[in-house]
């Protein structure tokens, strides 16, 4: 008996993972715009250390023992036909191409800031927006971060650390920032922010420029909509949580009023068994917490149990946001719990156990050596 075809659309943090767990039980097709995983995750130590943050956030899909059974395409998706179960896509050569599958996993991200923006891509694309970054921020003697997520409290405290001799600040609109995570691990952040010589300041709402997205590092003034005179810095760095879904290839019907996938707490999209959706994506709560929470192992479950007539199980969000914030440190990393508890993994312990044995080898499954600037 030939197994089913699940095709995966969208291979960023999430879709990765789904597919590798994915094709123990089905045939795999899995479709990016970028022939690489890119993650979204660690904005920090991607603007300050590029060549750190590739090693392991930047890893080409052959790099991926669990990927050896599943078909990349590079490709832009660009339509669904859910009745006759076909998307449809557009690679490098002209025309249109269907894939059709037995069951969809809906795994296309969001926009936000020139980090993560859609569009094909090639690896020399990426290393080169990767480099240009660095090297805008490498030569300013000001930095002004705007946000008030972890993205942009990451950013400022790994910029000012790595450069001391520049200044940086730290804009957002509320009394503190992290809004989504428990109040001490603000505390304890704050106090990091601190040593770093990072100036803080709350209560400034930016006002975005009309058609502005918010993807570019700029030089302009800053206007702030909360009365404060303009703000001026060499590089300012939006990392406001302006997310965009990244479904406009996907029919009105699939989406909430914001642009995201409708979904049952079993991550399946209403009315409609055969497709599923994970990750930031996914309108599963507030938060969106299907993307950092290993939802990937019960969405893997529920397509083996939509194949065998079986029961799926449904997710459970947690209440607030958890895990790192600022990344990898030189002196170790710091993870905090759902309640604001942190444990830390020392500096010695991050390339000799958590990285090999925990990240590539357990929840990865296995990845080759990387490095692909070299």
């Amino acid at each position: 008996m030939s197994r089913p075809r699940v095709v995966i659309a969208g291979l960023g943090d999430t879709g990765v993972l789904t597919a590798i767990r994915a094709a123990a039980h089905a045939d795999v097709v899995g479709i990016s715009d970028k022939p690489a995983l890119v993650s979204g995750q660690e904005l920090g130590v991607r603007l300050s250390r590029p060549e750190v943050w590739a090693r392991d956030y930047w890893i080409p899909f052959d790099r991926f023992r669990g990927l050896d059974r599943v078909q990349t395409i590079h490709a832009t998706l660009t339509g669904v036909d859910l009745a006759a179960r076909k998307v449809f896509l557009r690679g490098d050569a002209a025309g249109t191409i269907a894939q059709p599958y037995d069951a969809l996993v809906i795994a296309t991200g969001v926009s936000n800031g020139f980090w993560r923006r859609p569009g094909v891509r090639t690896a020399e694309q990426i290393g080169t927006e990767l480099r240009d970054a660095n090297d805008r921020l490498r030569g300013a003697s000001s930095v002004l971060v705007i946000g008030g997520g972890a993205a942009a409290v990451s950013s400022a405290a790994n910029l000012a650390r790595a450069w001391p001799d520049k200044r940086v600040d730290l804009y957002f609109p509320g009394e503190r920032a992290l809004l989504g995570h428990h109040p001490r691990i603000w505390r304890r952040i704050l106090r990091r922010l601190d040593e770093f010589g990072v100036g803080v300041h709350p209560g400034h709402r930016a006002l975005i420029p009309d058609g502005f997205a918010c993807d570019e590092i700029t030089a302009e003034p800053v206007e702030w909509s909360t009365g404060q005179p303009a703000t001026t810095a060499d590089a300012v760095v939006w990392a406001t949580g302006r997310v965009r879904p990244n479904t406009n290839w996907l029919p009105a019907e699939l989406l909430d009023d914001h642009g995201f996938v409708r979904v049952t707490p079993e991550l399946c999209v209403p009315d409609h068994p055969e497709v599923f959706a994970i990750g930031d994506v996914a309108a599963t709560d507030p938060l969106r917490t299907s993307a950092r929470n290993r939802a990937d192992t019960l969405l893997a479950h529920n397509l083996r149990a939509l194949f065998e007539n079986r029961a799926p199980r449904g997710y459970c969000p947690p209440q607030r946001k958890w895990g790192s914030v600022l990344g990898a440190q030189p002196d170790g990393l710091e993870v905090f719990t759902p309640g604001g508890r942190a444990f830390r993994f020392p500096a010695w312990s991050i390339d000799r156990v958590l990285m090999p044995w925990i990240v590539r080898r357990g929840i990865y499954r296995g990845v080759r050596r990387n490095d692909p600037f070299g």
